[in-house]
C-alpha cells in the first residue's frame, strides 16, 4: 500500500470508539481538530494523550508529536489508539480555560467561529456565557468553591449534646441510651422546644442527604439539593420545534404546589451597632420620607440554632435614589463596582437590603402608625417580587447541588411601626419557589398587599400566550376541619407562601468595624447633607495651619468616607488596600505606615489647600469692643423690660 492512499484508524476513549480516514502522511497535530468533534466539549487538549495500549503502553502528548507523521510510526490500515485525557476545571458549571503558554499550547477544545482552535493558533476567545440554569455539573463537590463557612460546618456533625437523665438512663457514666444521645441538627422536638420555626440550611442539608444518600445501599452518591426550575426546557432531546411551536412532556414544566418553606439560607440578622439604624433613620426624621439602602457585612456561624448561619451588618449604603412619602424609586448606581470593591478590601460583601417604611402618626411623641400586622400584611406582593430579584442577582454556590448553586443568602429587612407605636425591623427571605417563579414570570404583585396574582395564559385575544409558558399552581392550606386541602392558586393566592421570616438584633458587647462613621451619608442632597472635601479635610484633622497625622489615622474607620476617597482616585491600589486595612484592623502602626505613602501625602496637601481653614484667633482690642457691644445689649434689653409686669 502507498503512502499516498487513505488509512482508517480507530479510536479508543473512555467515552467510546471512534474511526477516523486519514493520510499516512499527515502529520499528527493535524487530526487535533478530528479528533476533538467526537470527544465532550470540556476535554482539556493539552493532556490529549495517544497510546498503543490501553494500559502499560507508550503514552504521548499529541502536542509533543510536531513534525511526526502517521506512516513514520509504523501504522497500518485499521490499527487502534487509545486516547487519554483530562476535563478542565469547572467552576460553578463554568469551563475555565487554562491559559497559553509556550510550553502549554492554548486550549484547542474552545471554539472560535464554530471551528476548534488549533494550539498553533494564537486567537483570543471570549469568556464562556453563562451555563443554562437546567445544566448540572460532574461531582460538583469536587469542583464548586463555596465560601469558608460553609466549608467549617460541612465538617461538623451538628449532633445536639443531651445530659444523662437521672429518672430514665439506667447506664454509668460513660454509657448512653435513647434518653441521653445527642439529637440531629434536624429534631423536630429540638426545634419545638427552643421555638425554632425554620431549619437552618446545614440542617436542611443532613436532613435530606440522611435521605437520599443511604450507606447500607452502596450506591453512587447523588447531590442531595436540586434547585427548583419552571420555565420550559431548552434544547428537548424529542425534536420537536422549540416553544412556541412545539412542546412535550419532557420540556414542559409540572405543576408547581406550593408549601411554606421549611428552612431558611440565612437564620439571623446582627446590626453591628445601633447607630447604623439611627443614622439610616435621620432620613426619615428630616425629609419624611422613605429610604432604602444596601447591607454590607459578612456572615459567621450562629450559635443559637444548630449549624446555623447570620449575617453581620457592618455599613449600610444609599444608593442614588427618589425618595417619596409612600415609597422609593432606584436610580442607576454607576459606581456600584466601586463600592463593591471597596467592601471587598475591607473584607466584606453585599448581604443585604434594607428600607423604610414608617409614617408619623402625628401624637408629638414620635410614635409611628402600624401598618403591618396579622390583620393586614407583613411583606407585601410587590417587596416579595423586589427581594426574589435580588436574590437571583446573588446566589449562593454550594457544592451539594447538581448545578452548583442553591438559592442566596441575601437578606430583606424593613423598618417600619408595631402595635405599640414604636420603630421595629423585621428581617425576611423569599422562597427559592418565589425566585423561581418570578424569573419565569409566573406571579406578578396585586394592589392588595397581601395577596400575589398568578399571570394568565392567554392574550388580550384569548390565545394561548407566546411569551411565557403558565403551569397549573396548588397551594395548601388547612381548612376549618383542620384538614390539610389543596386550592387552585390561580388568580391569586395568599403571599405568606412565598417567604420565610428571620430573626435579627444587636450585639452583647459592641466591635463594629467602622467605629468612626461620622462622615456624611452619600446621596442626601435632598436633605441638604453633601460629602465635599472640606468636611474630609475636617474628620482627617487637616487644616491650612496643621496636620493632625493620628486623628486622621483613627478616622478613616468610616466606610463612607473610604468610599468617597476611593471615587477621588488619588490614592493607588497598594496605598488603598493598606487604607481598608487599617480601617478594619483600627491598627495605628500601620497607620503611621500609611502616613508615610506618597499617595496619602497628597491626598492631605490637597485637603490643606482646599479643605478647612481654622479659626482666627481673636485680638484684645476686637474682644473688648464685643465685650462693651454685649454691655449695651443687656442695658438696651434692661430698658426694654422696664416697667413691664408679669402677673
Amino acid at each position: 500500500m502507498s503512502s499516498s492512499e487513505t488509512i482508517l484508524l480507530r479510536f479508543e476513549s473512555k467515552n467510546g470508539q471512534f474511526r477516523l480516514s486519514v493520510d499516512p502522511a499527515d502529520h499528527f497535530p493535524s487530526l487535533l481538530s478530528k479528533i476533538l468533534d467526537n470527544l465532550p466539549r470540556d476535554v482539556d487538549s493539552r493532556t490529549l494523550t495517544l497510546s498503543n495500549k490501553p494500559h502499560g503502553g507508550e503514552d504521548r502528548l499529541l502536542s509533543s508529536l510536531k513534525g511526526v507523521d502517521i506512516d513514520r510510526v509504523g501504522l497500518k490500515h485499521g490499527d487502534k489508539l487509545y486516547i487519554k485525557y483530562r476535563e478542565q476545571p469547572s467552576i460553578n458549571g463554568n469551563s475555565v480555560a487554562p491559559e497559553a503558554t509556550p510550553s502549554q499550547p492554548y486550549n484547542s477544545s474552545n471554539r472560535l467561529n464554530g471551528l476548534p482552535i488549533l494550539p498553533t493558533q494564537d486567537q483570543p476567545v471570549a469568556s464562556l456565557p453563562q451555563s443554562s440554569p437546567t445544566k448540572t455539573i460532574k461531582n460538583p463537590w469536587e469542583v464548586v468553591q463555596q465560601s469558608p463557612l460553609d466549608d467549617r460546618l460541612d465538617q461538623k456533625d451538628g449532633k445536639i449534646p443531651r445530659p444523662r437523665d437521672q429518672k430514665m438512663c439506667r447506664h454509668g457514666p460513660k454509657g448512653m441510651c435513647d434518653y441521653c444521645m445527642p439529637l440531629e441538627p434536624y429534631s423536630a422536638k429540638y426545634l419545638d422546644e427552643k421555638k425554632i420555626k425554620h431549619l437552618s440550611f446545614h440542617s436542611h442539608l443532613r436532613k435530606i442527604n440522611s435521605a437520599t444518600n443511604k450507606p447500607e445501599l452502596k450506591s453512587s452518591y447523588m447531590p442531595p439539593l436540586s434547585e427548583p426550575y419552571y420555565r420550559v426546557k431548552k434544547d428537548c432531546p424529542s425534536g420537536h420545534p422549540q416553544w412556541p411551536e412545539g412542546i412535550c412532556t419532557k420540556c414542559q414544566p409540572s405543576a408547581i404546589t406550593l408549601q411554606p418553606q421549611p428552612f431558611r439560607m440565612v437564620d439571623h440578622v446582627e446590626f453591628a451597632s445601633p447607630a447604623l439604624i439611627d443614622s439610616f433613620l435621620n432620613f426619615w426624621r428630616i425629609g419624611g420620607a422613605q429610604r432604602i439602602g444596601y447591607l454590607y457585612g459578612h456572615y459567621e456561624e450562629y450559635t443559637e440554632v444548630p449549624l446555623g448561619v447570620k449575617g453581620v451588618v457592618e455599613a449600610i449604603y444609599e444608593p442614588p435614589q427618589i425618595d417619596e412619602i409612600d415609597g422609593c424609586t432606584l436610580n442607576e448606581w454607576e459606581n456600584e463596582k466601586e463600592v463593591d470593591e471597596v467592601a471587598r478590601l475591607c473584607g466584606i460583601h453585599k448581604i443585604g437590603v434594607i428600607y423604610t417604611d414608617l409614617i408619623d402618626a402625628g401624637a408629638g411623641d414620635g410614635s409611628v402608625i402600624c401598618k403591618r400586622h396579622i390583620d393586614s400584611y407583613y411583606l407585601s406582593s410587590l417587596e416579595v417580587v423586589f427581594s426574589a430579584r435580588q436574590q437571583a442577582r446573588n446566589p449562593k454556590a454550594t457544592r451539594w447541588s447538581d448545578t452548583g448553586r442553591f438559592g442566596s443568602n441575601f437578606v430583606t429587612c424593613v423598618v417600619s411601626g408595631d402595635e405599640d407605636g414604636g420603630i421595629s425591623i423585621s428581617t425576611f427571605q423569599a422562597s427559592n419557589s418565589a425566585v423561581e417563579m418570578v424569573q419565569a414570570d409566573i406571579i406578578e404583585p396585586s394592589a392588595d398587599p397581601a395577596v400575589m396574582l398568578v399571570q394568565a395564559d392567554e392574550d388580550e385575544n384569548g390565545l394561548a400566550s407566546q411569551i411565557r409558558y403558565i403551569p397549573e399552581v396548588f397551594y395548601r392550606r388547612i381548612n376549618k376541619y383542620g384538614a390539610s386541602v389543596q386550592e387552585n392558586a390561580k388568580p391569586s393566592f395568599p403571599v405568606e407562601y412565598l417567604y420565610v421570616t428571620l430573626t435579627h438584633g444587636f450585639p452583647k458587647e459592641s466591635a463594629e468595624m467602622f467605629n468612626a462613621s461620622n462622615f456624611p451619608i452619600e446621596n442626601r442632597e435632598a436633605i441638604g447633607e453633601g460629602q465635599e472635601l472640606r468636611t474630609v479635610a475636617k474628620k482627617l484633622g487637616v487644616n491650612s495651619a496643621k496636620i493632625e497625622g493620628e486623628k486622621g489615622v483613627r478616622a478613616v474607620a468610616d466606610f463612607h468616607l473610604l468610599c468617597f476617597l476611593h471615587g477621588m482616585g488619588i490614592l493607588s491600589k497598594e496605598e488603598e488596600s493598606l487604607l481598608c486595612h487599617v480601617a478594619r484592623s483600627h491598627d495605628i502602626a500601620e497607620g503611621f505606615q500609611l502616613l508615610n505613602t506618597p499617595g496619602w501625602a497628597t491626598l492631605l496637601a490637597i485637603l490643606q489647600e482646599s479643605g478647612e481653614r481654622p479659626p482666627k484667633r481673636p485680638s484684645p482690642a476686637s474682644f473688648q469692643a464685643a465685650r462693651n457691644s454685649y454691655i449695651d445689649d443687656s442695658d438696651q434689653l434692661a430698658k426694654r423690660f422696664k416697667g413691664a409686669s408679669l402677673m
